[in-house]
């Protein structure tokens, strides 16, 4: 990002989280929510066990103490010991591994084999959170992120940010970095060492190796799987990545972080702790700045834009899918013209959308149809553009002659809908439920596979209300006729208790609900 672009960070602890707000020239661009006791665990280091190694998955899964198994690409193993050689899939050839060689090779057309084996302790560390019943994804290259450098354990090269671009400014820092660096230690410099001195920088080189040795130490001393090196929390990380000389002020409502991150920030970047401000209003912070209404907005799927035109953002499974829609804009031009300018602006917006709600993996784009392939590229070359202030790696591909683009986004945390939201017990995530006549089609079933077994004559229907009122009110003859047919009396009662797309049958006799012993969920397990 330029460094003239103006930058403000709110920070809000309440009882249930903690809340970062970024804003860039006073525009809200990214939130991070941290919930209390469900801490991050991206960049977490653990001593863990390999439970299976699968060569035809290409990955293994390593027990790091955590529900789930962590998930190991053979991609994602660095480290010289543990691989043996890489098979060219397409040449059939092996590479046996030569001892000196920094890393494997990144060709997508190579098998690798693994000297990895079941109960085997391996180090690892956690780039991508667990989601949707998967594991988190871990890698085998340790790296330990300071404020101006980043530590990368058995390697031996010093990287530099590609975002500084000044050569002489990057040639000094690599010259003082260079003379900091161990045998065995990598050093990546970090965007905020622009303009550092060397005293600030060997500080942080300092503290890089104290956390290594703490490391070092609780492992040798911890049995596999264990913790042995934990991250910031998400504010203070935020505070550690994202806190350069464009950041005007961090508002802070909460004493206790008020003071952990100015104690922080006195050890790392000393000249930058005036930027910390205590907020000491009553009225809650977000409210007071107007960002509760634009975080409240992120949770809808329609996001409108300034020209009347608005986007529908779908989250599925697989996929993020966005389309633009024209809604009420209303052009004065022809109308190739008016489609562009609503696509140009969706493109800001949708670049804008992917970054505040954290939306990643593969992302379906589909764009008002333009004619014009020169028009096409216009609007390729500014979301382009715009996702360039993105931290998250992407890359996009032109829009095809269906008027779709197709990108995809680097996923490492949840989604701010997956962090702000739970799935509806209900409809379990479609966002629809079944019809009334649908459910009673169901009772009608339930009611026939229960004529087949039992001899019962008497029951009691519960019900939701909505459904008790339709059957009584709107359904008389069917109600009369499921009795019929069935040669039952059915009593019906509303419970609010009872979700609107379900229902329950008790016994009147015995008040035993029996609803379980003849659904077609039991029947297809028990086949």
């Amino acid at each position: 990002l330029s460094t003239a672009m103006k930058k403000e960070i709110y920070v809000s602890k309440s009882a249930g989280e903690t809340r970062i707000a970024i804003l860039e020239e006073d525009k809200l661009v990214e939130v991070y929510v941290e919930k209390h006791g469900q801490h991050r665990m991206v960049s977490n280091i653990y001593k863990g066990k390999v439970e299976n190694v699968l060569p035809g998955m290409q990955a293994a899964f390593v027990d790091i103490g955590y529900d789930l198994n962590a998930f190991l690409p053979f991609s994602e193993i660095h480290n010289d010991e543990y691989i043996i050689e890489e098979i060219d899939t397409e040449t059939n050839q092996g590479k046996a591994r030569k001892n000196g060689e920094s890393r494997r090779s990144k060709n997508n057309n190579s098998e690798i084999a693994v000297d990895l084996h079941p109960g085997q302790e391996i180090f690892v560390q956690v780039i991508k959170e667990p989601f949707a019943g998967k594991g988190p994804r871990v890698t085998t290259e340790i790296a330990i992120p300071g404020r101006l450098l980043v530590l990368v354990p058995n390697a031996n090269y010093v990287g530099i940010s590609k975002k500084l671009w000044d050569k002489y400014e990057r040639r000094r820092l690599k010259k003082i970095v260079s003379r900091l660096r161990e045998k065995d230690f990598g050093l990546i410099i970090r965007t905020v060492a622009e303009g550092k001195t060397e005293e600030q920088i060997s500080r942080d080189f300092d503290l890089l190796m104290t956390y290594w040795g703490k490391l070092t130490r609780k492992a040798e001393k911890s049995a596999a799987p264990a913790l042995v090196y934990e991250d910031l929390e998400t504010a203070s990380s935020v505070i550690r990545d994202l806190l350069t000389s464009d950041v005007e002020k961090i508002t802070i409502d909460s004493k206790r972080l008020y003071k952990k991150l100015g104690s922080y920030l006195e050890d790392v970047s000393p000249n930058l702790a005036n930027r910390l401000q205590l907020y000491k209003i009553k009225a809650p912070l977000f409210e007071s700045m107007g960002l509760e209404a634009e975080i409240e907005k992120l949770l809808h799927q329609k996001v409108w834009l300034k020209s009347g035109a608005y986007l529908v953002i779908e989250k599925t499974e697989a996929m993020v899918v966005v389309d633009v829609n024209s809604g009420r804009f209303v052009g004065k031009q022809l109308h190739e013209q008016n489609s562009l300018k609503i696509n140009m602006e969706a493109a800001r917006e949708i670049a804008r959308q992917l970054r505040l709600r954290d939306l990643s993996g593969l992302i379906v784009i589909d764009f008002i149809d333009l004619r014009e392939e020169e028009n096409k590229k216009k609007v390729y070359n500014e979301l382009r553009k715009e996702l360039k202030k993105d931290r998250a790696k992407v890359a996009v591909s032109p829009i095809s002659e269906f008027g779709l683009l197709e990108m995809t986004r680097q996923r490492i945390r949840l989604s701010l809908l997956d962090s702000m939201s739970e799935e509806c017990p209900t409809c379990h995530g479609a966002g629809r439920i079944i019809s009334k006549d649908k459910l009673i089609t169901r009772i009608d079933h339930w009611l026939r596979r229960y004529k087949a077994k039992r001899r019962n004559l008497r029951l009691l229907l519960l019900v939701h209300p909505e459904i008790e009122e339709y059957l009584k009110k709107g359904k008389k003859r069917a109600l009369r006729g499921l009795m019929w047919q069935n040669f039952v009396h059915i009593k019906i009662k509303a419970d609010a208790k009872v979700p609107r797309d379900e229902f329950h049958f008790l016994s009147l006799s015995s008040g035993e609900d029996i609803t379980g012993e003849l659904s077609l969920d039991k029947k297809r397990a028990s086949a």
